[in-house]
């Protein structure tokens, strides 16, 4: 902790902000600090962490700083976290929250997730290094009086042995310790092959396969699920986890929406998707601030709210006038028809199949009997006789 500094968080000249989340703790070492709230912000030059409630409490480490980093697995009641080992702080180091430190590295604990990306991102600064590239009078400490002194490079054979060194140890803990998770890692590496193979021999062979085998096997592709299901650990909790949330329900949910004429009440959504994400469920928030960027991403589904609430999603394909079109066709070859009957007539939900009949209604095309037998429909013969 000894190598941060305070700092005012905002960027200086030729710094570029490569990606922030919120709910970070640090640690110095394995010791709990004050620091437990906050969000970290990693620029192409520093780490800097600000805390939530007071945003004047504002720190920063230059990324020159850093020897290398690690990730640690989140465990039972534990958060995932980051490791980053550090150089010695310099002599004439810049004022900071610590001015000593017993440990050579700090943990950055992710309680909101995130964890994935932005370890893949810090991976990905810290081998561009471009904080080099920028000239020395636009360099960070240009606006903070004297420059401290350089740190001293250490010999490249040296750190590429450590690093080394460090790299076999970590596989030989990660062998020993999650051996049954590897051989699990392994199976579910076939059980997605599997499932790849089959839906290839169902496009090849489409006309050599019965329609009950081919039932059977997208019964077996369900089961075993979406191969790499969006999580909140890979892309945090904003707006970018929704975003490619939403073109992964687009990609799931365009055969299913086909095959049921085009609209899907979000319940069967919510209960479809989270059957084939298998352990890592959906909750209806998330799921419906992800339908609700279908249509701004120009994806071939939207979410529509009919007047009494009810929320569906239907493909962009699928017109209104088509859908009140066959009600009334339907409705009039049996005089008048429940929602139940309808329901039962067009292979929908009971609950669609209302709702349908209420847009012909609200569009003129059927008229309603609301008795103690319950709500029946009729053609509207107001519109079509004179």
């Amino acid at each position: 902790m000894d190598r941060f500094v305070w700092t005012s968080g905002l960027l200086e000249i030729n710094e570029t902000l490569v990606i922030q989340q919120r709910g970070v703790r640090i640690y110095d070492g394995e010791e709990k600090i004050k620091f437990d709230a906050g969000t970290l912000l990693l620029s192409t030059h520093r780490l800097i962490w600000r805390d939530h409630k007071n945003h004047e409490c504002c720190m920063a480490i230059p990324l020159s700083q850093i020897v290398f980093i690690e990730e640690q697995a989140a465990g039972i009641g534990k958060s995932a976290k980051i490791v980053v080992h550090l150089h010695t702080a310099p002599p004439n180091k810049e004022p900071g929250p610590f001015q000593r430190s017993k440990n050579s590295y700090i943990k950055l604990s992710f309680r909101e997730h995130g964890q994935i990306e932005f370890y893949r991102r810090l991976s990905e600064e810290m081998t561009q290094r471009r904080w080099e590239n920028v000239p020395v009078s636009q360099s960070l400490q240009t606006s903070r009086g004297p420059q401290p002194g350089r740190i001293r490079a250490v010999g490249i054979v040296g750190i590429e042995r450590k690093l080394e060194e460090k790299r076999k140890e970590t596989d030989k803990n990660i062998s020993e310790a999650f051996e049954d998770l590897s051989k699990l890692m392994i199976k579910a590496k076939e059980m997605v092959e599997l499932s790849k193979s089959i839906a290839n021999k169902i496009k090849e062979k489409q006309g050599d396969i019965t329609e009950d085998e081919t039932i059977r096997f997208k019964s077996y592709l369900l089961s075993m699920g979406i191969a790499n299901p969006v999580t909140r650990e890979t892309y945090g909790s904003g707006t970018q986890y929704h975003m490619q949330l939403a073109k992964q329900l687009a990609g799931i949910l365009q055969v299913p929406l086909q095959e049921r004429g085009g609209i899907m009440s979000l319940t069967e959504v919510y209960c479809l998707v989270n059957r084939a994400r298998g352990m890592e469920l959906l909750s209806p928030e998330d799921l419906v601030n992800a339908c609700k960027m279908l249509e701004a991403l120009k994806l071939p589904l939207r979410l529509r709210v009919f007047d009494s609430g009810v929320m569906v999603i239907e493909l962009q394909s699928h017109k209104e006038e088509e859908m009140v079109a066959s009600a009334l066709e339907t409705v009039s070859e049996k005089g008048s028809l429940t929602s139940e009957e309808f329901a039962k007539l067009v292979g929908m939900s009971v609950l669609l199949a209302k709702e349908r009949l209420l847009l012909a209604e609200k569009m003129g095309h059927l008229c309603r009997d609301d008795s103690v037998e319950g709500l029946r429909f009729y053609p509207n013969l107001f519109m079509t006789q004179s």
